[in-house]
Formats: structure tokens, C-alpha cells, sequence
């Protein structure tokens, strides 16, 4: 589960935040397997999709991360729940989508295909009223 400013994200949500506030971002990641995952990193990478198959990834002036846009997990134990927290800061008005993509460490674990169908998550950063 993805959730952005505390409302979870499926495709057809688009989350409204405030340019100038920092956003939560939330993933939770649960193990269904039967065996421990990781060690593994997952990297949240922000985007503006232009509608004609371009998108746009350099929004460092744009978008900036409070902490880090990687979070480096250990293990996921079987069954068992595990949780990320980030925040976004949008410095300009506009829509922006996430990519989140997993990046394995131990090549003899195989993470779960459910995390690679994680769903779109689509904000909209507005100017404050």
C-alpha cells in the first residue's frame, strides 16, 4: 500500500497537497511468502508526464525529498508487515506522478511480484488558498 498524505493511493485517486508543505509518504510493504526477503532498496522518484510519452524526471527544482527518496530495508519476514516513511516538499504547482522501483541486493531471494504492480500515485500540487 502507497499513501500520500495519509490517503491511500490506488490508480485512480490523484492526491491534492499544498506547494510549500511537506507531504507524508507512506509504503508498506507486506510479505506474503514464505520466506524472509532482502536485503533490497526501494526508491521513490517523482515525474511529470507530458501526456505524449515523454516524461519529464528532472524536477530537483520542483520536488525535493525531507530525508531521503531511498530506504535501504534489512528483511521483510514472512507474513509480516513493514513500513517507510518519507515526505515530499513541492516547490512549484503542477502534476506529478511517483515511480517507485525495488533494487535487490541478495540475488537468492526473489521479492514478491505483488511489490513490483505497486499503483500509480498521481499528486497535484497546488498553490495555498
Amino acid at each position: 500500500d502507497i499513501l500520500v498524505d495519509g490517503k491511500l493511493c490506488d490508480c485512480d485517486i490523484v492526491v491534492d497537497c499544498q506547494v510549500g508543505d511537506p507531504i507524508p509518504l507512506e509504503v508498506k510493504l507486506t510479505n506474503w511468502s514464505k520466506h524472509s526477503v532482502g536485503p533490497f532498496a526501494l526508491t521513490v522518484t517523482p515525474y511529470q508526464d507530458y501526456q505524449n510519452g515523454v516524461h519529464n524526471y528532472e524536477l530537483q527544482d520542483a520536488i525535493t525529498f525531507v530525508g531521503s527518496n531511498t530506504f535501504y530495508i534489512d528483511s521483510v519476514k514472512p507474513t509480516k508487515d513493514s513500513v517507510y516513511f518519507g515526505a515530499l516538499l513541492f516547490l512549484y504547482t503542477g502534476d506529478f506522478y511517483l515511480n517507485i522501483k525495488f533494487h535487490e541486493d541478495n540475488c537468492s531471494r526473489e521479492l514478491p511480484l505483488s511489490w513490483f504492480c505497486l499503483p500509480s500515485v498521481h499528486i497535484r500540487a497546488m498553490e495555498p488558498v
